[in-house]
């Protein structure tokens, strides 16, 4: 993960060069879109990188305190989901759910999320939180639903009739950048060459020799280690 970092740092300050010099506007607009999505993949890759810290620090307690029955929390992890027309569902599979109080099992939602809390499940809690959903739900209209060692999570749509190909915004992204036309953990300096070269290629002499004067002046900026990130 920080090698992946370190190289779309390095793109990010390719791109700076790049926008600094140039004066084209169908150049710079190229750049500035590349800018963007460079600043979004490291922000994710960071989070990212948080995230499974904490998972890890959680679950470390968790350890500790396995021996004992009551007092710690378990991060549901596992869960299957489908969709009709209206509703989003999430299936949580715990063993012996519906057979604890109405009020120790609670969610709450928001616009794009909700969190999940059962407690005192056999000595234990449980909890899940999903954030940045696909699309906006209904808060109002949401709810959930115990079954037979199951808990089920009905998230109602604001656009009714409309369909979720993923369930979270991350799980987009990630699916996206697995696409063969721009997969960063191989190359992270793959999408930036892609989009100056076809700007290059498109381009008629005048923008040709602007890219290269840029890219030239870029490479002797950073060779003498001017360039600030």
């Amino acid at each position: 993960m920080a090698s992946a970092v370190e190289e779309l740092q390095k793109d990010l300050e390719e791109v700076k060069a790049l926008l600094e010099k140039t004066t084209r506007k169908r150049v710079r607009d190229a750049l500035t879109s590349e800018k963007s999505k460079i600043e979004t993949e490291i922000k994710n890759k960071m989070q990212q990188k948080s995230q499974r810290k904490a998972e890890l620090d959680n679950e470390k307690p968790a350890a500790v305190v396995a021996p004992i029955t009551t007092g710690y929390t378990v991060k549901i992890s596992n869960y299957g989901w489908d969709q009709s027309d209206k509703f989003v569902k999430i299936y949580i599979t715990l063993t012996g759910v519906h057979q604890v109080p109405t009020e120790n099992v609670q969610v709450h939602f928001t616009e794009r999320s909700f969190d999940l809390l059962v407690k005192n499940l056999n000595g234990k809690s449980y909890s899940m939180i999903v954030n940045n959903l696909l699309k906006p739900i209904s808060v109002e209209g949401s709810s959930k639903k115990v079954k037979t060692d199951t808990v089920i999570i009905l998230c109602r749509k604001k656009a009714e009739n409309t369909r979720w190909d993923y369930l979270t915004q991350v799980e987009k992204e990630c699916k996206e950048k697995e696409k063969p036309s721009y997969d960063t953990e191989t190359d992270p300096s793959e999408g930036l060459m892609n989009v100056l070269k076809k700007i290059y290629e498109d381009g008629d002499d005048d923008m040709k020799r602007t890219i290269n004067k840029a890219w030239v002046e870029s490479r002797e900026k950073q060779a003498k280690g001017d360039t600030e990130f």
